[in-house]
């Protein structure tokens, strides 16, 4: 249970990350985008991103942020509730 907690937890942060950079840098995803369409067609080094795109980039990156950002702090809250219902069926075992 623990390994896939931490797995959540490491998931939410490497896509806050992935987010941070494609909302700051979104030509650093471009460049990649070339490069994988370059393994299978020619001149896709000739490409380029229109405006459109670029904001499309960055808001993709926004909804990593708030999704990783979400994720890491709902993981935080889960904690507590499992420490609360743990003490809440101690004290109905002691009330027996």
């Amino acid at each position: 249970m623990m390994n896939c907690e931490k797995a959540r937890v490491f998931g939410s942060a490497l896509v806050l990350l992935q987010g941070v950079v494609t909302a700051l840098f979104p030509q650093a995803s471009v460049r990649l985008t070339k490069k994988m369409i370059g393994k299978n067609f020619d001149n896709a080094d000739e490409l380029e991103a229109k405006p459109a795109y670029i904001r499309q980039l960055r808001a993709i990156g926004v909804g990593m942020i708030a999704a990783g950002g979400t994720g890491l702090l709902l993981e935080d809250a889960e904690e507590p509730e499992a420490v609360v219902s743990e003490l809440a069926g101690a004290e109905a075992d002691d009330e027996e």
